[in-house]
């Protein structure tokens, strides 16, 4: 089974909503980060993939229609070019908004008690594809620095704009709904509202919630916190 539909679009830019979207319209299952905790024996090929760019993609994408979310946006080209029938589609954001929902959603809680993930095996798998792939591999180690993460986030989706052809690329935000997104995958649009998946209270609660755990200082509070962030990265990442 092909890949169909690429999305080249960062975390927290509504992929969560894409990816049902996708899947309503018949591209699905769709492969989405927290794909991961059904799948963590494709974490070490993820791993690979970031350290020297190879990677058997028929493989880590076995079963899936389609792709979106990190890890698969940063190899957008290399998909792409593995899979030339398939359409790319970049989700934006206001920058100043992309940064704000990052740093008190997904990077808040990576950074609340990374040490603790390792108590749990899928937290592990995550934390060091989140790590390799994104924070340090992506941001250099400085997300928390919003110029330099919002002007890594404007080039690539300049450069995706700029080396897909653009009769394959769709810019897509999810506030637009079904219309340009059905019409540029030559589908009929449903009869349903367009999923439109927000979990940022809740991650931004976990991430308050764990940060507590920590200052307790407690065992109870550790094995606690480590529960939470496990359950945070195996439901919510990215969204």
């Amino acid at each position: 089974m092909a890949l169909q539909v690429i999305g080249a679009g960062f975390g927290r830019t509504g992929t969560a909503s894409l990816q049902r979207a996708l899947e309503i319209l018949g591209f699905g299952p769709c492969y989405h980060m927290f794909e991961i905790r059904k799948q963590p024996g494709r974490a070490p090929a993820w791993r690979h993939a970031v350290r020297d760019g190879s990677a058997d993609w028929d493989a880590i994408f076995a079963g899936y229609r389609s792709a979106v979310d990190w890890p698969a946006c940063r190899f957008y080209k290399e998909l792409a070019e593995a899979y030339p029938e398939a359409r790319v589609i970049l989700t934006v954001r206001d920058p100043e908004a992309w940064h704000r929902s990052c740093m008190s959603t997904i990077y808040a809680v990576s950074q609340a008690m990374p040490w603790a993930m390792r108590l749990v095996p899928v937290a592990r798998h995550v934390r060091a594809m989140l790590f390799e792939a994104i924070w340090d591999g992506t941001f250099d180690g400085r997300f928390a620095e919003a110029a330099h993460a919002r002007a890594i986030f404007e080039a690539h989706n300049e450069q995706v704009q700029r080396t897909v052809a653009p009769q394959r690329l769709l810019v897509f935000e999810v506030q637009q709904g079904w219309q340009p997104l059905c019409q540029f995958l030559g589908v009929e649009v449903p009869d349903e509202p367009f999923p439109q998946l927000n979990e940022g209270p809740e991650l931004e609660q976990l991430a308050r919630t764990i940060r507590a755990r920590v200052r307790a200082g407690t065992v109870l509070g550790v094995v606690v916190a480590a529960a939470l962030i496990a359950r945070l990265l195996a439901q919510s990442i990215g969204s």
